[in-house]
């Protein structure tokens, strides 16, 4: 965990951040309308327990479990009744819009340059700079799949084994989409070398002046699966996983594992903990993969011998259909870990009692606003004490949130950069990887894992996931909520209590 000796109220800190955030979520979804007020109310539902929690919690007023899970249990409620309102407004809306098409259809004739079978060929190139790389029967093929209801192709560049299609968007990019793909593949059929596969890929995205382009690229393109080596690799470094974890948990209770293997069994609880924390969070990300048919490959864990692994590097080894798509990758394996860690947590400090089998220093709650607020709410006075007395779970469970919170970072390919690119774009992803390598930078100078991590991102997760087919169709914002509160949750967990705050608060001896 990242530590600092600053007397700042990190919790206030915690508090301001979430609601700057709304704020500038409100700022974007106000030009929206009615759609996206009720979407930004259903973010403000789900973060408002967690702010009011925290925000009692600083000044000295403490809920109890059962006033935690009520908050959650109604924030819970009122963002189905929101939801439910969303999306009846959003069908009226599509049924005005749907109506106001067809009378503007009615009144209107045929653009310039349309045929009579509604569909019109592409300008010719204006500047053509090289010979295009798509055989010239084929780009004669592509260039009649664009039409005046779908996408006015305007101009076309070459762009690496493919081209690319500048013009106007004529319609929802997801129905236009759809119609364009389903028309390029029954046109152009399945390659030759990969029966199993089209033989181009059509890809609608933005362009770096902010425009709707259209690319289309040959299927040869597609990324590659894993090597056997590769294979061979993640192998070794899941037995090394095992390894680290059997180590972290002999050091939590006192001894060196590698020194004295005889202990194995005093160590095997825990070290089956964090690598039931890490299972399932691979198996989250997986079952969604598989729903939309994404192939990912093998994880590549991260061992180490203070929490036993760092996570996971999972690349993702298929093109995605979009960025919903992208999102539910990514936030699954986070919110099955997460929910996995957190039962353990609270499982953990309610069978906590004196006598039980770990005894851990009152500091062991400080690391953390998140796992301090909650262990302030169960064991009350008890982490007052120099030393607390804690079942194994509650370790488990801190470790687990640990974990989770590493990986939920807003950089690259990690969970969290992937969410914020899914919901926000390339431009904002970039962005926040960079803010993010720098705020790890500086922390680096009070904690060496933030170092770390800056070093990880910088060489393996720095670039941003490739883009999805359809680019430009964002989640929905129930995603878009779950993902901010996904983000907070993370900075709650990762975010320490200063001693004199947690003295304040009453955490510590």
């Amino acid at each position: 965990m990242f530590t600092t000796a600053s007397e700042t109220p990190i919790i206030l800190t915690v508090v301001l951040v979430a609601l700057g955030i709304l704020s500038w979520g409100f700022i974007r979804a106000r030009k929206f309308g009615k759609l996206g007020i009720l979407a930004w109310l259903q973010s403000v539902v789900l973060i408002s327990p967690w702010l009011l929690f925290f925000g009692l919690f600083a000044t000295g007023i403490y809920l109890n479990l059962a006033g935690v899970l009520l908050l959650i249990v109604a924030s819970t409620a009122i963002y189905v009744f929101l939801g439910n309102r969303l999306r009846a407004a959003g069908q009226d809306a599509i049924l005005r819009a749907k109506a106001t098409e067809k009378l503007a259809g009615n009144s209107t004739t045929p653009e310039p340059n349309a045929a009579d079978d509604g569909s019109v060929k592409a300008v010719e190139i204006l500047n053509k700079p090289e010979v295009m790389p798509i055989p010239d029967e084929d780009l004669t093929t592509i260039r009649g799949i664009f039409g005046i209801d779908t996408f006015f192709a305007t101009e076309s560049i070459p762009y690496q084994d493919g081209v690319i299609f500048k013009g106007n968007l004529r319609g929802e990019p997801e129905a236009v989409y759809n119609r364009l793909n389903t028309t390029l593949q029954e046109r152009m059929g399945v390659s030759e070398t990969a029966p199993e596969k089209p033989r181009y890929r059509l890809f609608l995205v933005e362009n770096v002046d902010g425009r709707p382009v259209v690319i289309v690229l040959p299927s040869r393109n597609d990324p590659r699966p894993s090597t056997v080596g590769q294979k061979i690799f993640a192998l070794v470094l899941f037995l090394a996983t095992i390894a680290t974890s059997l180590e972290t948990a002999g050091i939590l209770q006192g001894f060196d594992f590698f020194t004295t293997p005889g202990r194995f069994p005093e160590a095997l609880p825990i070290a089956l903990g964090i690598l039931a924390v890490l299972a399932a969070h691979e198996i989250g990300h997986r079952v969604l993969a598989q729903r939309y048919q994404v192939r990912l490959s093998p994880p590549f864990f991260l061992p180490t011998l203070q929490i036993g692994a760092f996570g996971a590097i999972t690349r993702i080894e298929s093109l995605l259909p979009n960025r919903t798509a992208l999102f539910d990758i990514a936030i699954a394996g986070p919110v099955a870990g997460g929910v996995v860690s957190l039962l353990m947590l609270f499982a953990g400090l309610i069978l906590s009692h004196p006598g039980s089998m770990y005894q851990v220093p009152s500091q062991f709650f400080q690391g953390s606003i998140l796992v301090g607020a909650l262990s302030k709410v169960v064991l009350g006075s008890a982490v007052n004490q120099a030393l607390v007395d804690v079942h194994p779970l509650t370790i488990i469970g801190w470790l687990g949130l640990v974990i989770t919170a590493l990986n939920l970072m807003p950089a690259g390919q990690l969970d969290g950069g992937r969410v914020v690119q899914a919901i926000y774009g390339r431009k904002t992803a970039g962005r926040t990887t960079f803010a993010t390598v720098i705020v790890l930078a500086i922390a680096s100078l009070a904690n060496p894992l933030a170092l770390y991590w800056a070093v990880v991102i910088l060489f393996l997760q720095r670039d941003l996931e490739r883009p999805s087919l359809n680019e430009l169709t964002e989640p929905n914002d129930a995603r878009a909520a779950l993902g901010l509160l996904a983000l907070f949750l993370m900075i709650a967990t990762l975010l320490p209590l200063t001693p004199a705050l947690a003295g304040r608060l009453g955490i510590g001896g």
